[in-house]
């Protein structure tokens, strides 16, 4: 199954985007916005720079390549999809400031981008004309050991703060994902989650400040911007509100050596992928909390049967200690998993962040500066989805689940399993409620390279009808869903627009009983709605 690490969108949003595309752009001018904004950017940057340098209109020649650099969906990177009129890559706070001023004098919108891994591109598309702010080159990180944090700017990648901290410490970690090349802005902002949570937490559980431009164009703190709009940018998503510079993160103890394993079963197999699956839910969410044991699921080619198909279950783990405990845990809880020595593989926590980005390359001998390659100008054509499961699937349900996801024949799924330090923190300590009760997080993964349209739908129609078939199985009332997952299937706010009911249809499953909170911050701190996507923070309809 190809790591999660890329954007996707549903299919029906596609065709918006590329109707509204072939129209003409009903903005100001390319070239007269381009001059004026550059003029108001030099009246409101204390910076020395050449703003031209940082300001990019359609017919710069690298144009192209600033927008095509950071989009990770191939189906956005076509001729026909909706470019933004400008693109500015800010160097300094003040180019941050100036551009959120300049932006509302000229009345377009920004997108803000740190990554461009969300899911849906909704970070650098849009149906109407925008601008995209994109942090690419605000990538500082700060390692202060002696007090156990790290400041970082938003358009640092995850790859490039393990790298760091690992540069500092061999005994510190942090628990953020297991994609190198994701932009630790996004992911933060909407909760960010990987294989420590269960001993650690969110990122966003680890967040202890935060420099933020709010939509006046000021520069705030933890202090100066107050604890609502601090607790709304820890995983309410960061852009509904304003603009996030950098985040203050606690680092925390990795042991020395940690252990890492793969163990795969089919359905053909002794113990077949079935009875893993089954214990594997009674064990993953109430194991040791310092073991984290993702389930892929995923339709093969059947070993056994010629031409025929089966289902593969891998267990790919990191234990935060070494094989030979381990093992004695599994052997105990976990006695169908068969858990052996030589499974396992004895790392340090840098050699472990490696192996899950891709665990051949410990075994072709990787050092660490790969992390460091952000990987630019490269895209698969993806869709996403998730869901929540409370309650043990049954053996004839999953025997159910494996029959469809055969006949579709490509989407697969990953189960991440919670409890721990999960089930510890309350659910509105931050906007990310699904804590204590949530057994395992789902998500819903295809891949594909064909860029016909008919490939396309289908395999956007193969993660609808297996997600159609979860419903009995999954959270109910609402049925929940991970912002970091973008899925604009679950209900879009059109952009440009500010509906409060559309807003709640797909704000519900985000943030549970958390989004009527965060809908009162953004009414407070950005009343006009100029901070705005496809899935933001509605402002709350005033009574008149």
């Amino acid at each position: 199954m190809a790591k999660p690490c890329f954007a996707y969108l549903s299919a029906a949003f596609l065709l918006l985007t590329v109707s509204t595309s072939l129209s003409a752009p009903s903005g100001p001018p390319a070239s007269s916005l381009y001059t004026t904004f550059l003029r108001c950017l030099g009246q409101h940057t204390n910076s020395s720079t050449q703003l031209s340098n940082i300001v990019f209109d359609q017919t710069n020649p690298s144009f192209p390549s600033v927008l095509q650099n950071y989009i990770r969906n191939a189906r956005f990177n076509t001729s026909s999809t909706r470019k933004p009129l400008l693109i500015v890559t800010p160097l300094t706070e003040s180019h941050v400031q100036g551009a959120v001023i300049c932006a509302k004098s000229v009345n377009v919108p920004l997108k803000i981008r740190s990554g461009g891994h969300d899911y849906e591109g909704i970070s650098y598309i849009a149906e109407e004309p925008f601008i995209i702010l994109d942090m690419f080159n605000l990538r500082a990180i700060t390692v202060d050991l002696k007090n156990e944090v790290a400041t970082v700017q938003v358009g640092a990648t995850l790859g490039e703060i393990y790298y760091k901290v690992w540069q500092n410490s061999k005994v510190h970690g942090f628990p953020g994902g297991v994609c190198p090349t994701v932009g630790f802005g996004g992911t933060v902002s909407g909760g960010g989650y990987g294989n420590m949570l269960r001993k650690y937490g969110l990122s966003v559980d680890n967040v202890i400040d935060a420099q933020f431009v709010d939509v006046k164009g000021n520069l705030l703190n933890r202090k100066s911007m107050g604890e609502d709009l601090f607790w709304a940018i820890r995983g309410g998503g960061g852009a509904s509100f304003g603009v996030v510079l950098s985040y203050t993160i606690k680092l925390v103890p990795v042991p020395q050596t940690v252990t890492v394993f793969r163990v795969e079963k089919t359905l053909e197999t002794n113990v077949t992928a079935t009875d893993l699956v089954v214990q594997w839910q009674q064990v993953a969410p109430t194991t040791d909390d310092r073991l984290f044991m993702r389930l892929l699921l995923q339709p093969v080619t059947s070993m056994v049967v010629k031409g025929g198909k089966t289902i593969r279950a891998s267990v790919v783990a990191l234990f935060l200690g070494g094989a030979n405990e381990v093992v004695s845990i599994l052997g105990k809880q976990f006695p169908l998993l068969g858990l052996k020595k030589e499974n396992c593989i004895e790392v340090s926590w840098i050699e472990s962040v490696l192996w899950w980005d891709d665990d051949k390359n410990l075994a072709g001998g990787a050092k660490p500066e790969i992390l460091l390659n952000r990987d630019t100008n490269s895209a698969r054509f993806l869709k996403r989805k998730s869901d929540y499961v409370q309650k043990p699937i049954s053996r004839a349900g999953l025997e159910g689940l494996w029959k469809t996801m055969i006949q579709l024949g490509k989407t697969g799924l990953v189960f991440n399993p919670y409890g721990g330090k999960m089930a510890e923190i309350p659910s509105d300590a931050t906007p990310f409620p699904h804590r204590k009760g949530n057994l395992f997080k789902m998500q819903y993964s295809v891949t594909w390279d064909d860029p016909s349209p008919a490939a396309a739908q289908n395999f956007i129609n193969q993660t609808r009808t297996l997600y159609s078939y979860m419903t009995p199985f999954v959270s109910q009332n609402p049925r929940s869903a991970f912002l970091n997952y973008r899925d604009l299937d679950i209900g879009v706010n059109s952009f440009g627009k500010n509906s409060f009911q559309e807003g709640e249809v797909y704000g519900s499953k985000y943030f549970n009983g958390n989004f009527e909170r965060l809908v009162k911050v953004k009414t407070a701190v950005d009343p006009q709605n100029f901070f705005r996507n496809e899935q933001s923070i509605p402002v709350r309809p005033s009574k008149a």
